[in-house]
């Protein structure tokens, strides 16, 4: 797999420098690389207890991501997916700690658990005050005896740095965290497994599964269950965490493990907000990923007033989203004069079998204008058209079928309401322009022709620019001489755009010609498919 990166031997060190280079100066390094890679804060005041974490690379931003004021003082990083070696953790807590002593935030995974203890040992030996605590937030197997750590580990992050920031000694410090650390639970989800740097996918969690209770090293998951929406997902993973849980009275941490979008980790986060399993939210955002998971996780902490104090207080910390208070959002009316006109409805069983016959061709076309638009846009067109078809053929009963002008207006409305994108736009300015001149007197063919002009003087198109235009426009002239006429040359103009290998506008203008020879414009082959409908009622 082809990846933004220059050498697998570099890719930790460099990311570091990246990091380093781009903090303004809040963060330095030890020199030692490649061996020991130790991110601490330059600003970094001995007297307080220090704070460390760290463990294998490829969960950025944790660790060093969140090395800052009100957090880490400093993250000991390993080769991807690696623990750090015990001298690399010894040269972190002797660069950092002072008299007030160091805690070590210590994930439970072998290496990290050995390679961290053995470092405190030595640290102890040599006269440092050490103290180490083990994050085993993983609930995915029950009465496992050793849980893994997970994003809950962010937790005791937050609450520890706040508290070593205000002062507390190294007793106090380390009890608090413990005891938030017994509380955390955590659970993740993934469709698909990550790329470690320079090899193939793992192609393990087949199509229509997904895997539950997964580490953040792309170890297996507990097990693979199927996937049938965001919603049931979060449901699932919901279930599983109260059954470990004392109280709902707490704060939800939701994590993207690298690769889900920002569109789908916001509909998780409306699943997780609406299942009213805590009252404050820390997230959605990339925290502790693995690389390219396409994955989520949840912890779940329930807070005492100190923890939820400890997680509000400020941190110098980019990657730390600020935690928030789960509100119930009431929407806002909208302005005067913004609601559209609603006209009574009324019969036409002709009209209305023609809107209906138009509306179950688009949805049966969804898939093939899909991938005519994969061509020369990103994909939409079938999906965008068939959405505005399910709305129309729904609230078809109540139109005012029996009233052209109002009829027209109405479907332009609709169609401003359920359809995204230029197309929308442009189909509603097409069909409310037509349904005022038809208000004006017009007859429908000269309306039709209004509405043409109209979205030819708003986007900017002409006959020949590959657009939808080139199927309207001939069909609109033919109209008027019967509708198989219109419907024939709405077919025409849709497979002549095949041949037009340079469009004029819209995304397809940024298209290279290979992609557009031989295919339709999406937008005219939906046009004819309508016409095409219309003389098979």
């Amino acid at each position: 797999m082809t990846q933004f990166i220059n050498s697998k031997a570099t890719i930790v060190t460099e990311a570091i420098n990246g990091l380093l280079g781009s903090s303004g100066g809040l963060l330095t390094r030890l020199d030692g690389y490649p061996h020991i890679k130790f991110v601490y804060r330059t600003d970094w005041d001995r007297s307080k207890v220090a704070l460390i974490s760290g463990g294998g690379s490829g969960h950025e931003p944790a660790h060093a991501g969140f090395v800052g004021t009100g957090m880490l003082t400093g993250a000991v990083c390993g080769e991807v997916f690696a623990s750090p070696s015990v001298e690399a953790v010894l040269a972190g807590i002797v660069a950092v700690t002072g008299d007030a002593g160091c805690l070590l935030i210590v994930k439970n995974y072998t290496g990290d658990r050995l390679n961290f203890g053995l470092a405190a040992e030595r640290a102890r030996a040599l006269g440092y005050r050490v103290k180490m605590v083990v994050v085993a937030d993983d609930i995915a197997i029950p009465d496992f005896a050793q849980p893994r750590g997970l994003a809950g580990t962010l937790f005791a992050h937050k609450i520890a740095g706040s508290y070593a920031e205000n002062g507390a000694d190294l007793d106090a410090v380390t009890r608090i965290t413990e005891s938030a650390l017994s509380k955390i639970v955590s659970i993740g989800m993934s469709l698909n497994t990550c790329t470690l740097p320079g090899q193939e996918r793992e192609d393990r969690i087949p199509a229509g599964k997904a895997e539950l209770g997964l580490g953040i090293h792309g170890e297996p998951g507990a097990e693979q269950i199927k996937f049938r929406s965001a919603k049931d997902a979060v449901a699932t993973m919901i279930d599983r965490l109260r059954c470990r849980l004392a109280s709902d009275q707490g704060v939800a941490l939701i994590n993207n493990l690298g690769a889900a979008t920002g569109l789908e980790m916001a509909i998780l986060a409306n699943a997780l907000v609406e299942s009213n399993i805590a009252h404050h939210i820390i997230g959605p955002a990339p925290m502790m990923t693995s690389l390219d998971m396409h994955g989520f996780s949840i912890s779940i902490l329930p807070t005492n007033p100190e923890e939820l104090a400890a997680l509000a207080a400020e941190v110098q910390v980019t990657a730390w989203p600020k935690m928030q208070s789960v509100t119930e959002t009431k929407p806002a009316p909208l302005p005067d004069g913004l609601s559209p006109p609603k006209f009574s409805e009324s019969s036409s069983p002709w009209v209305k079998q023609l809107i209906q016959q138009a509306c179950s061709t688009i949805i049966a076309a969804e898939a093939k204008l899909n991938d005519l638009d994969a061509k020369s846009g990103d994909g939409d067109t079938g999906t965008t058209l068939a959405t505005a078809a399910r709305a129309l053929s729904k609230s078809v009963d109540g139109l005012p079928l029996a009233v052209t002008a109002e009829l027209l207006t109405e479907i332009g409305n609709a169609l401003h309401q359920s359809m995204g994108g230029s197309l929308g736009a442009i189909l509603a300015v097409f069909f409310t322009a037509a349904g005022d001149a038809s208000r004006s007197g017009a007859t429908p063919n000269v309306a039709f022709d209004e509405g043409l002009q109209r979205i030819c003087e708003v986007g900017g198109a002409k006959l020949g620019d590959r657009t939808i235009i080139d199927a309207l426009l001939p069909a609109l002239q033919s109209l008027p001489t019967g509708m198989r006429a219109a419907a024939m040359a709405a077919r025409e103009g849709a497979d002549t755009t095949a041949q037009i290998h340079r469009a004029k506008v819209g995304r397809a203008a940024y298209v290279p010609k290979e992609n557009l020879i031989g295919n339709n414009d999406p937008g005219a082959e939906a046009v004819a498919l309508v016409f095409s409908a219309f003389i098979q009622t």
